[in-house]
């Protein structure tokens, strides 16, 4: 077998490997709890779930583990999956497009922005429930990432990386003051805002879920057909536009990709640290600057982080539990610190 069909092999087998982890943390998420089911009585829920014809959050239960299973934790865990591949390919996506591998989804601004208008719905309408101001922030996260991206083109008539990174540092700073100023001028929201920002799956109906779906699946194809263009964009401009890449329409599609997966995730669960910086190193490890193999594997890593993360938050503080966001927090600061100082990145 030549080189180039062994590194294929290698990478597809990691991609099966990653896959078959993340099942085994699905069934993982759904047994583990406040009351623990085996995992004989998971599987044979989720196998009637799936084959239900009214859809797997629609079948009617037929004991309390099935309405443990399809009615609390199948749609957490539905949810952490689908947010956890959107961030992780948020995270390389901005990390190519900006050059800059300390990049994650609030370096533009996206967090920013959701958390601002957010707080605002909660502030004006008093919304409290997730299903209701996750519009909020996924419009936030919209007009952040159109802000940051018209700024960084203005006068040179394009945004380079160094634009778009001073562009969002800016739109982020002034956001996050005007997030503090609404959440200290009324106490309910600032209860509402405080459970949303720390970042959590947990709360969440399978109406968040379907919300939110219809972005991520666009999101994540766009960020798919990115992918060519952004291996030849590492380049360099001149060097891609040599090549015949319309280097604008290539970055445009890709920071929408962005837009749609960081938003829709960032309004579902709330800003998540470390994830979207974290998933893309591990995987670029394994995968090297390729793009193509990059942003698929960086999905599957994220996936595997937030639903293990979300695991490991009801162990740790049972009967109660963590948010997965403190809980990425404490995991990714300490493992990315050793990651870093065993020359483990692989530079972009």
């Amino acid at each position: 077998m030549t080189p180039l069909g062994s590194v294929r092999r290698r990478r597809l087998t990691g991609l099966l490997t990653l896959a078959a982890l993340l099942a085994v943390a699905v069934v993982a998420s759904i047994a583990i709890g406040t009351r623990s089911l085996s995992p004989a009585t998971v599987l044979d829920s989720l196998h009637t779930a799936l084959t239900c014809p009214g859809g797997p959050f629609e079948c009617p239960a037929e004991s309390v583990a099935d309405e443990i299973v399809r009615g609390l934790r199948l749609p957490r865990t539905a949810l952490a999956l689908v947010c956890g591949i959107a961030l992780g390919m948020t995270g390389a996506l901005i990390q190519g497009y900006t050059r800059n591998p300390l990049s994650d989804a609030g370096l533009l601004g996206l967090n920013a922005g959701a958390a601002f208008l957010a707080a605002l719905g909660m502030y004006l309408f008093g919304l409290t429930a997730p299903e209701q101001y996750i519009w909020f922030a996924f419009l936030g996260a919209l007009l952040a990432g159109l802000v940051v991206f018209g700024a960084a083109a203005i006068g040179g008539g394009k945004a380079s990386p160094l634009s778009l990174v001073l562009a969002g540092a800016a739109v982020t700073v002034f956001l996050q003051a005007m997030t503090n100023a609404v959440v200290t001028l009324d106490v309910s929201a600032l209860d509402t805002y405080r459970f949303w920002v720390v970042g959590t799956v947990a709360g969440r109906d399978a109406e968040v879920f379907w919300q939110v779906l219809p972005f991520l699946g666009l999101g994540l194809v766009m960020a798919v057909a990115a992918a060519p263009g952004l291996n030849l964009l590492s380049l360099g401009d001149d060097v891609a536009r040599g090549l015949g890449v319309n280097v604008g329409r290539s970055r445009a599609v890709g920071l929408a990709a962005v837009v749609l997966l960081c938003g829709a995730a960032t309004a579902a669960i709330g800003p998540v640290a470390f994830l979207g910086l974290v998933a893309p190193h591990i995987a670029r490890f394994f995968t090297g600057p390729d793009y193509r193999w990059l942003i698929p594997y960086s999905g599957l890593f994220g996936a595997l982080l937030l639903t293990a993360a979300d695991v490991a938050g009801r162990v740790v503080a049972r009967p109660d539990e963590l948010q997965v966001g403190v809980m990425l927090a404490v995991i990714g600061a300490p493992f990315f610190i050793a990651f870093v100082r065993r020359r483990k990145l692989v530079s972009l």
